[in-house]
């Protein structure tokens, strides 16, 4: 499958031309939306979020992600990761890092493929988009790309900040649960939080956090909005207690 990670926005004309251009060139696999409202130009904390959720697809996988704000510059290179057997396409500006860091083998290419028309804004669609139709049919990675020495951002592990919100109101971080223990503690300004299982584990009203599903500590409240209750924003610091 094609997977696409972005922080185009759900609205709007990009996303569609993105599909569009991939299925100029390849209709054999199925193009999936894993994300679209990935945060804003935030390519720091879009790489911890990005590592995250591509754990739970399986080897194979080719994704486009694409959080570029130098998109057109010489400040990064477009490149193609390979990470424990999963492909990566996107802008070589740090969004890579996290994937890079937590896996166990890696190669990084620099992509020296261009179309004939290369806008100097969407590299999305006319870069990342054709280049990922041409390895799901099997065009050879040497064709369009050539190894690249991967340098750190010099990121920590793990973020204690929230990296997104939910449209339930729920606030991500940027803390892989299985780093820290079950006893801990979390503070949001004066508000201390205890580690749940699941929402049922606390009255309705209740705020706490527990290990979401991709395996990153989230905060919540339970039939509510943590987000707007506590006044969190991406960025917010977590203290851990």
């Amino acid at each position: 499958m094609i997977v696409l990670f972005t922080d185009f926005g759900w609205n709007g004309p990009y996303v569609g031309q993105v599909k569009a251009r991939i299925l100029e060139r390849t209709v054999r696999l199925p193009i999936i939306d894993l994300l679209h409202d990935a945060p804003c130009y935030d390519v720091r904390r879009a790489s911890y979020l990005l590592a995250s959720y591509a754990s739970a697809f399986p080897q194979g996988t080719l994704f486009v992600a694409v959080v570029d704000p130098g998109v057109g510059s010489t400040s990064r290179e477009p490149v193609l990761v390979e990470a424990d057997g999963k492909r990566f396409l996107g802008p070589g500006n740090g969004l890579f890092d996290q994937l890079i860091t937590q896996s166990q083998h890696y190669q990084q290419w620099r992509l020296v493929w261009r179309p004939s028309q290369l806008s100097a804004t969407f590299h999305g669609r006319d870069l990342f988009a054709p280049v990922a139709a041409m390895l799901a049919e099997g065009t050879p990675i040497t064709t369009v790309a050539e190894p690249m020495t991967w340098q750190s951002q010099g990121w920590p592990e793990d973020l204690n900040e929230v990296i997104y919100i939910d449209p339930y109101g729920n606030a991500v971080s940027g803390m892989r649960a299985c780093q820290y223990p079950q006893a801990m503690k979390l503070a949001i300004d004066d508000v201390v939080l205890e580690r749940h299982h699941t929402f049922a584990d606390v009255p309705a009203g209740a705020p706490f956090f527990y290990e979401n599903a991709n395996g990153l500590l989230e905060i919540a409240i339970n039939q509510g909005r943590a987000a707007s209750q506590l006044h969190l924003t991406i960025g917010s610091r977590i203290t851990l207690l």
